[in-house]
């Protein structure tokens, strides 16, 4: 049984309208491939994160839900269909992730360019990527940060001792050298990171992970529970109390970072509108 502060209602009304469209405009968002417990609330502020380049992933976290399988052949109109989305519902601030795309030369870089290049035909709009680790690849990077998105995230989302067990086709080391390049590549782009917490990890990895972070320049972080999204998965090893959280945030300020977000409902693109605006 979750403990009482992970008790949240689901609100299925909430979520009908901007499912409805999503559908017709055949669109998917990490906010229901992924239970976010976040879903109806979002979807009730009329805002998603889009998931981009198919549903199925190459890589297969133990984390997380997103469905393993034969990824799908790229659809080459989904700028235009993400665009539609973001005018009929007049989002103003459009996060856009995506699968892990290993079987693409470029890992997918140049499809999430495209479609920052498209939103960008629309008036006044503010674009986040979260982006996976693309191999490390530089060619790939680059056409991220040379996008026009204002900001740019890729998760850490562990420890290092757990990579392992949590992200098996991951690593640790890759991904810090991806938030160090989005920096150097580009120094007035905003980064972002985030990491769970609940999978075994000790306080002194917590606080060795966002040193290690804040040393790539990044300048948000995020930090939320991990929610077992199914028996297939790997299971809780402890609900984080939310003034852990706390002083998990307050320390991270101390650190130096703009803006860490960090309770046990935190997700990598939860209140990110407000964030970049509360930076801005």
């Amino acid at each position: 049984m979750l403990p009482i502060w992970l008790n949240k209602k689901f609100d299925i009304n909430a979520t009908q309208e901007i499912q409805s469209i999503l559908r017709k405009l055949n669109l998917n968002t990490v906010c229901e491939e992924a239970f976010c417990p976040n879903i109806s609330e979002c979807f009730a502020n009329k805002t998603a994160t889009f998931l981009i380049l198919g549903k199925y992933c190459t890589r297969n976290c133990r984390f997380c839900n997103v469905s393993h399988n034969k990824p799908e052949v790229v659809n080459i109109e989904e700028p235009d269909m993400i665009a539609k989305a973001v005018e009929y519902l007049n989002i103003q601030y459009v996060v856009i992730t995506s699968v892990t795309r290993d079987d693409l030369k470029d890992y997918g870089a140049a499809h999430f360019a495209n479609v920052v290049k498209r939103l960008k035909l629309l008036a006044d709009i503010k674009i986040e990527l979260l982006i996976p680790d693309f191999m490390g690849d530089i060619n790939s990077l680059k056409l991220i940060v040379e996008s026009g998105s204002e900001v740019v995230g890729h998760n850490i989302e562990t420890v290092k001792r757990l990579y392992p067990s949590v992200r098996p086709q991951a690593n640790y080391e890759r991904s810090l050298f991806v938030l160090r390049m989005l920096k150097e590549l580009k120094n007035n782009l905003i980064t972002k990171s985030g990491i769970m917490l609940g999978l075994g990890e000790s306080k002194d990895e917590v606080e060795s992970a966002m040193k290690d972070i804040i040393l790539t320049g990044c300048d948000i972080l995020t930090i939320g529970q991990y929610l077992r999204p199914s028996k297939e998965h790997l299971p809780v090893a402890e609900y984080i109390k939310p003034e852990v959280f706390e002083y998990y945030r307050i320390l991270g300020k101390k650190m130096g970072f703009k803006h860490v977000e960090s309770s046990p409902f935190v997700r990598s693109s939860y209140n990110a509108a407000s964030v970049f605006f509360s930076l801005s």
